[in-house]
């Protein structure tokens, strides 16, 4: 199996290292970054991983087809609060497919889609950088549109947290994106995603960095 920093057999690439620049450039960090909020991991993180889970989740191994939904390109980079870049660390999202389903729970549903990998998980580069393609997150019943993230690694007590849309109207109903209190700490785990055309003419893209504080960091 190739890296799981690539995407493997994907035809898509031509452009993705522009893209990649364009996403990751940020302006100077300021003296301390608001650390990102822990959130609840839910019931839906995978029982069983599939073979299948590289940071590219539209396209399953041994499937021609692609996921159903909107597909986005997601760009990140895992820092300290001083805005260094937290080296080994691993990123691993899951989310539910557009018809509102989780895979990998110990379940099977017909009503799946099978072109969707539910669960991808990637290194972190040298600057910190991480990058998925996936489909934007939707709403299901009780939920409003999210992704979950957790990152580990040696010396990194686990994070979990969830990934929001930036203004999505079921934000204002959701009790776990509610409980995060104030603006600015709801505001540092909602991404806003845009055309990006350094990616390719009819990308999607947005950015999602996670800060991680000293507690999460042990040494």
């Amino acid at each position: 199996m190739t890296s799981e920093n690539a995407f493997p057999r994907r035809r898509f690439l031509a452009g993705i290292a522009a893209g990649v620049a364009a996403f990751n450039a940020r302006p100077g960090f300021a003296a301390s970054l608001l650390v990102t909020p822990r959130q609840n991991e839910g019931p839906f993180y995978p029982v069983t991983l599939p073979l299948d889970r590289d940071n590219d989740l539209v396209s399953v191994a041994g499937r021609s087809g692609a996921a159903k939904g909107d597909i986005v390109h997601l760009f990140g980079r895992v820092l300290d609060e001083s805005g260094r870049p937290v080296s080994g660390a691993r990123v691993e999202i899951w989310q539910c497919d557009v018809y509102g389903h989780y895979h990998h729970v110990g379940q099977v549903d017909e009503r799946d889609d099978p072109d969707f990998q539910g669960y991808g998980a990637t290194a972190v580069g040298a600057d910190g950088a991480y990058r998925f393609r996936t489909i934007k997150p939707v709403p299901y019943t009780g939920r409003t549109p999210h992704i979950h993230f957790a990152i580990t690694g040696r010396g990194i007590e686990r994070l979990t947290t969830q990934l929001y849309l930036k203004g999505h109207p079921g934000n204002e109903r959701d009790f776990l994106y509610n409980s995060l209190g104030d603006a600015k700490r709801r505001d540092s785990v909602s991404v806003a995603f845009a055309p990006a055309p350094r990616i390719a003419p009819d990308a999607v893209a947005g950015t999602f960095d996670i800060i991680l504080g000293a507690n999460t960091l042990r040494g």
